[in-house]
């Protein structure tokens, strides 16, 4: 776990990896998202925080989803979450009770692997992922299971971080070493820095990704938000203009979303800031959201 104001620190001590928040606006508040829907064809939510917290959905999420539908606007489910498939996504969410269709889900792991190709080709990647994890939907790539298989790591050609559950400061500082030895290309399936859960903010693979830079040299390739490619994939067939990212972080959900060029609204009861005024944190970065709301 990693207090708020640590991941704060880290995430402004980046600012320079990320994309450039657009120039402030006016910002209004709300009481729940159904009060401004009418104002936009389709939305793109992220899930930690927003639908979820952990493995329960947040109350009111599936009503709200509901009643979206019957508005007839567009829904995507735009998630950083690369621990597992898209199927086992939709599991979960048919587990919480939240109406979201397979083809509405467009996760951090699903634009990994339709891009990955492009950073390296033909590369036999050590793959950081969870236990449980057999690449199922990896299509034609070459990779092993880095902490399972007893190859040494020195053998992988690339690094693709896809999840820190088996992560420690340990096998960061032997990865460390590994690429010191011998640099090689990293992918990071997953650019949050924390997630938070019932028990707190986890650390995730975007913050172990930004310690490899800060002490190798190595750029990592982060897919998911805030990069453009996840916006692409998640807004490619959706009719209409006027869409909105909604989301729990002020670095990744809406300087994702003013970089796509979407209207942006921050959740502020559940996720990242929860118990917590947004306001100073907003003023402190400079990333302002159309809209804030406590739920959807």
């Amino acid at each position: 776990m990693l207090p708020l104001s640590e991941a704060w620190t880290r995430y402004e001590a980046i600012r320079d990896r990320l994309p450039d928040a657009a120039a402030a606006g006016a910002m209004r508040h709300a009481e729940g998202l159904l009060e401004i829907a009418d104002g936009f064809d389709g939305f793109l939510f992220d899930s930690f925080g927003v639908l979820n917290v952990g493995e329960t959905a947040i109350p009111g999420a599936a009503e709200c989803l509901t009643d979206l539908r019957r508005r007839g606007k567009s829904i995507r489910v735009l998630t950083n979450a690369a621990s597992y498939t898209g199927d086992a996504a939709l599991a979960k969410y048919q587990r919480m009770g939240l109406d979201i269709a397979r083809d509405e889900i467009v996760s951090s792991r699903d634009v990994t692997f339709a891009n990955i190709d492009k950073v390296a080709p033909n590369v036999r990647w050590g793959a950081i992922a969870a236990d449980d994890d057999i690449f199922a939907d990896a299509d034609d790539l070459r990779m092993f299971d880095l902490l399972g298989d007893s190859q040494p790591w020195d053998d992988a050609e690339g690094i693709l971080f896809l999840s820190s559950a088996r992560w420690d400061e340990e096998r960061q500082e032997r990865l460390v070493a590994s690429l010191n030895a011998r640099p090689r290309p990293v992918v990071v399936g997953n650019p949050d820095l924390v997630a938070p859960r019932e028990g707190g903010l986890t650390i995730e693979p975007g913050f172990w990704a930004h310690d490899l830079q800060d002490r190798t040299g190595i750029r990592p390739v982060l897919f998911g938000k805030p990069y453009s490619d996840a916006f692409d994939i998640a807004l490619s067939g959706l009719k209409g203009s006027r869409f909105a990212m909604i989301g729990d972080t002020l670095h990744t959900d809406i300087l994702g979303g003013q970089a796509a060029g979407l209207s942006t609204i921050l959740i502020t009861d559940h996720g990242l800031f929860a118990g917590r005024d947004t306001a100073p944190f907003i003023a402190e970065s400079g990333i302002v959201p159309d809209f804030v709301l406590p739920s959807i």
